[in-house]
């Protein structure tokens, strides 16, 4: 067996290229060992560059790599974060995010990212039994829990019954009371169909994870109480944060 010299180049790049994950596996043994408990922020890249006698950039893929893994998170201007919980939210007859997040003992609503008025596509008149090409609004909302982000979605409505929706969802953080408001006393969920995919760059970037990341995505229809749909939505699910849980005798 040929021995490699310290004279050749390949001698310099091969433990060059292996520090990053090595400091990744030390970082990764300290998060499980509870030397970072959850929430809580690592020391800066260069305190962590100091500490293992690295340059920043080196930390930097270690902690890119940790990322991936979803066992940190990276705030701008604020520094990485050890993820700090999974939430289990149920999937109901009568599915509320308020709710879900008082079952897990937390707190959070949903904000309103955008609002509009549109034509419905096929697989939108098809849900709420319309005629494709009639208006429907559309909100994309993001749901957070403690400061983090959950899930964001798209959901139609169909118009003019929900005429002014946002508004009160803007305003309360929750479609329960928008529904409330518009007369909707109550409402269930007709169905729920879930998958799993990769993330486009929109939907990566509110839920503040990489595109490599996949997400669970739920399609969903809810009726009011006389079977008539009043919402289709599309719902993504940060994969490493949520744990959906299905029961339909609630």
């Amino acid at each position: 067996m040929t021995s490699i010299t310290t004279s050749d180049p390949g001698a310099e790049r091969a433990p060059k290229t292996s520090f990053w994950t090595r400091i990744a596996a030390e970082i990764a043994d300290a998060i499980g060992n509870g030397a970072y408990p959850p929430g809580e922020r690592l020391p800066s890249e260069h305190a962590l560059a100091e500490q293992f006698g690295v340059n920043r950039h080196t930390i930097r893929r270690s902690l890119a790599s940790l990322s991936d893994q979803g066992l940190v998170r990276s705030t701008q201007g604020s520094g990485t974060y050890v993820e700090d919980f999974a939430v289990d939210l149920m999937l109901t007859k009568r599915t509320r995010h308020h709710q879900s997040l008082l079952h897990a003992g937390l707190k959070g609503g949903l904000r309103v990212l955008t609002a509009r008025t549109d034509r419905a596509s096929n697989a939108q008149a098809t849900a709420l039994k319309i005629a494709v090409r009639s208006k429907v609004l559309i909100l994309e909302i993001l749901g957070e829990a403690e400061g983090q982000p959950l899930h964001v979605s798209e959901r139609a409505f169909p118009l003019p019954r929900f005429e002014g929706l946002e508004a009160v969802v803007a305003q309360t953080g929750s479609i329960t009371a928008a529904f409330a408001a518009a007369g909707v006393t109550d409402y269930t969920r007709q169905e729920s169909r879930i998958t799993a995919q990769m993330p486009d760059s929109a939907v990566a970037n509110y839920l503040r994870q990489p595109l490599n990341r996949p997400v669970l995505r739920v399609e969903s229809v809810n009726i009011d109480l006389t079977g008539l749909p009043v919402e289709y939505a599309n719902t993504w699910f940060a994969g490493d944060r949520v744990k959906l849980t299905v029961n339909h005798d609630v």
